[in-house]
Parts: C-alpha cells; sequence; structure tokens
C-alpha cells in the first residue's frame, strides 16, 4: 500500500511535509501505509486553528456536544471488529485485545457524553450578607494530547474525549508507532458536527511535533502519557509558560502473592498482568512478589502457564501473545535478559527471540528467578513480556518491597486474607490498587493515576477529570434592593 493519510489542520486534510511507513510487528513485509509527518508551520497552523475555535465550541449548547461525542462513541463500538483488527496489525496485541481497545476506547466517549449534562457547579452563601457565590468550571481552551503506543485507542480516547467534553478544543500528536489507528480515530471525528479547528491531528516525532506543541504559547494545557525521561521533559517545557500538565509516566508494579493465596488466582494475575498486550502495558506487574512458603508451587505453576502461552502473528486465531511492538523494543527486552543472568538470576522460561512464518519481532513470555528488589531488572521499567520473582519471607517484607520503588502506578495482592487484603489496599503508596486481581485492568468511570514519579497532575477518568480540563471560577453576586 502506497496510500499516504493525511493530518488533520482546520478542519481540512494536509499533506504535511513528508510521510513515514507503518509496518506491522507480526509481518514486516505487510507495509499498513504512509502517514504524514507535521512540519512545524503544521502545528503552528494547528494551534492556530484551536484557538480560533476554542471560544465557539467552549459555548456550544451541552446537547450538541453531547450528541458529537455519543456518535463517536457508538461508531467506535459498531466498528470495533473492524478497527480493532486494524489496531492489532500495526501494534501486535491479539486481535481479541485490540477488539476490546476499541470497543472501550468507544465507551469512553460515551461516558464523556453523559458527563456533559453533568457538569454543574457550586453555590454558596457568603460570609457578607445579601452576598451570592456562584462556582463553575469553564473549559481550559485548548488542550495538547500526546498518547502513547501500546493503547493508541484507549489511552487517546480518555484524553481526547473529556477535553471534547468539557468544551476544549484539541490537538492530538499521537505516537509514530501507530499512526494508523490515530488516523481512523481522527477520521471519526471530523465527521462530526464540531466547528472547524475543534480537533486537530498532527502526526509526527515527540521530539519535533510533540516537542513544538508543549512549547507553544497558545497551548493551555497538555495531558502526556509516556516515559518519565520524557515526562520530565515535557513538565520542564511547559512550566516556561505556565501551561497546565498532566502526566502518566513510567512504572514497576508489583504483584504480591502471600502464603495463604489461591494459587490458580495467583497465577491468572500474574499471565493477564504481567503478559498480556505482550507485557507492554504500563499497568503490568513486573515484579512478582511472593512468599517463600508458596514460591515453588507458584513459580511451577506459572511456568506452565507462560509455556502454554501461544506466540504468533496478532491476528491468526489462537494466538495469546503477539509480537512486541518494534525492534528497537525488542533489543531492549533481550538486552534486560542478559543483564538478568549477569545479575546472577535464573531464567525459569522464556526470554528468546521466536521464529514464525512470518518475519516479525516475536519473543517467547519471560519469568526470571532468584531476583532481588535491588538489582536493576527490578528498580528499571522493562516494557515487554518479562517478570522477575522476588522471594519474601513475611507480609511485612512484601509490602516493603512493594513500595520500595520510584514508581507508584499500581499494586496488587493475592490472599485470602481480608486483614492483609485490607492493610495492604490502605498501605501500598500507588494511584490504583488490585486484590485478588491483575494489575491490568482499570474501569474508565472511575479515576486512574499513579504517584511518585509515575504521575504528576490531575487524575484522569472518571468525573476527576474535570480537574485537569476545566478551570474554576467563582463569582460573586450582590443583586441590590428590588424596586417597588
Amino acid at each position: 500500500m502506497t496510500d499516504i493519510f493525511a493530518n488533520h489542520v482546520g478542519g481540512a486534510w494536509l499533506a504535511g511535509s513528508n510521510a513515514v511507513a507503518n509496518v506491522n510487528p507480526s509481518d514486516l513485509s505487510d507495509v499498513i501505509g504512509r502517514y504524514a509527518q507535521a512540519s512545524a508551520g503544521d502545528v503552528a497552523a494547528a494551534v492556530d486553528a484551536a484557538r480560533a475555535s476554542a471560544e465557539a465550541w467552549g459555548a456550544t449548547g451541552l446537547e450538541r456536544r453531547a450528541s458529537a461525542l455519543d456518535a463517536i462513541g457508538r461508531e467506535l463500538m459498531a466498528r470495533s471488529a473492524e478497527l480493532g483488527e486494524l489496531l492489532s496489525r500495526e501494534e501486535g496485541k491479539p486481535r481479541a485485545e485490540g477488539v476490546g481497545e476499541v470497543y472501550r476506547a468507544g465507551q469512553f466517549f460515551t461516558y464523556y457524553a453523559g458527563e456533559v449534562l453533568r457538569l454543574q457547579g457550586d453555590k454558596a452563601d457568603s460570609v457578607r450578607p445579601d452576598i451570592e457565590v456562584d462556582v463553575t468550571r469553564e473549559p481550559m481552551g485548548v488542550v495538547a494530547v500526546i498518547s502513547p503506543w501500546n493503547f493508541p485507542t484507549a489511552t487517546a480516547a480518555w484524553k481526547i474525549a473529556p477535553a471534547l467534553a468539557f468544551g476544549n478544543a484539541v490537538i492530538w500528536k499521537p505516537a509514530n508507532l501507530t499512526p494508523a489507528s490515530a488516523w481512523a480515530l481522527t477520521e471519526i471525528i471530523a465527521r462530526q458536527d464540531l466547528p472547524a479547528g475543534t480537533f486537530n491531528l498532527v502526526m509526527g516525532s515527540g521530539s519535533g511535533v510533540g516537542q513544538a506543541l508543549v512549547e507553544a504559547p497558545g497551548v493551555d494545557a497538555v495531558t502526556f502519557t509516556g516515559s518519565l525521561e520524557v515526562g520530565r521533559g515535557v513538565a520542564v517545557a511547559a512550566a516556561r509558560n505556565l501551561t497546565k500538565v498532566q502526566l502518566e509516566m513510567g512504572s514497576k508494579n508489583a504483584l504480591v502473592v502471600m502464603d495463604d493465596a489461591d494459587l490458580d488466582v495467583a497465577v491468572a494475575c500474574a499471565v493477564a498482568g504481567g503478559y498480556s498486550g505482550t507485557g507492554q502495558k504500563c499497568t503490568a506487574s513486573s515484579r512478582l512478589v511472593v512468599h517463600r512458603a508458596v514460591h515453588d508451587a507458584f513459580v511451577d505453576k506459572l511456568v506452565a502457564a507462560l509455556g502454554a502461552m501461544k506466540v504468533g502473528h496478532a491476528l491468526e486465531d489462537g494466538v495469546t501473545m503477539g509480537p512486541v511492538a518494534s525492534e528497537a523494543q525488542l533489543a531492549s527486552n533481550l538486552a534486560y535478559i542478559d543483564l538478568a543472568r549477569q545479575e546472577g538470576c535464573t531464567i525459569a522460561c522464556g526470554g528468546e527471540r521466536v521464529q514464525r512464518a512470518t518475519d516479525g519481532y516475536f519473543m517467547s513470555p519471560a519469568l526470571i528467578t532468584g531476583s532481588s528488589n535491588s538489582m536493576r531488572i527490578n528498580r528499571e521499567e522493562i516494557f515487554g513480556p518479562i517478570a522477575a520473582v522476588i522471594e519474601v519471607g513475611s507480609y511485612d517484607e512484601a509490602l516493603a518491597v512493594t513500595n520500595d520503588t520510584e514508581y507508584g502506578l499500581t499494586a496488587g495482592i493475592v490472599t485470602r486474607s481480608l486483614a492483609r487484603a485490607t492493610h495492604f489496599r490502605r498501605s501500598a503508596r500507588t494511584g490504583c490498587v488490585m486484590v485478588n486481581l491483575p494489575t491490568a485492568g482499570t474501569d474508565y468511570h472511575v479515576p486512574f493515576g499513579g504517584r511518585k514519579n509515575s504521575s504528576y497532575g490531575p487524575r484522569e477518568q472518571g468525573r476527576y477529570a474535570a480537574e485537569f480540563y476545566t478551570q474554576v471560577k467563582t463569582a460573586y453576586i450582590r443583586a441590590g434592593t428590588p424596586e417597588i
């Protein structure tokens, strides 16, 4: 395929300065298409278009806004099989996961269609007589959305939907690794009843297009999901213009398996949390903190479960783990396997590049044993199907290991003890806690985000999203004395 898919700026499709090929990681001979790269001028034009339309969209009636978001959501859900296959083709997650992601993206839009009608303010009495106080929320103005490649539709949706719902104009810079999903979502949004310039797509590199957006004085808020290193750079650059920021960054999530755990439940949580999506989830449980009393039994069961996983082409029936997303990601994963050996660990299973009928970035799911929490493999984020077991002798030690990290996105515990579960839920220093559930997997109507170096700024998702996408105004009113 040689089609060039354009950027969308000011209500028009623009060719961009050049184009890059989008290649299927399951089959490197499969070029999905060529996607335009935005120039500096395209970014500036997008900012101008968004600024020009922001006031009109913010003043648009609630029902019109709600209808537009509802239409986007319903089309995504109706076309989830088609668009989910496209997502899996370009990102590498199995077809069922791709379809599920697109459907969930649709749910974000329909949820926020409802939130449009629920954005209400507060009334208060003044401490002064005959004065009323009215507290309302207003749009930020122009919101730049910088989204990652691992959830190219869902993560973008949970940022774009509330931004539009609360009356903001949007400029979206998706990950350059997954432009097809971004273009498909943009094509749906572009057909809705929005003022021209309300929604803009500018594809390109993070260092070029992303940096230009972050530094643009005309942008009022930036929401970013990506690595800690890049997130810090976003925060610094945005601070120069006092731009509001919301950052979701790295993680090193722990799943604790206690001596009273149902091991079948524990293994299911470890597989779903650590290896679904090829382990390329910010919520993946890459540290498995296991009580000594059940360590050997748990490892044996998990090795068997990982050995039963079918690694292959993302669109092939029966495949439970697709390729990693890129050559660079594969090289990084294999380097961490080598590092684990150097640090004295044992590779209990997997961790090798594997060959399939098509040329792709395939590797077997890896389990590392004999690790300690001080090792690099347990300190640094590994974005792949790799988890390391850390053996502990007590609940207190398990909790201490869980919290001994610079990150704080999710943590989970598998236990039959209500006391342990309750204490862990209260004491884990993370934004999300899972009890007898995988660390990966969240709902769209409640807040999402982490602590420490995992997150910065207000929460995403649910009603808490209003804290980022709106600004509060407090009005004082003295009506005076009515005329007789």
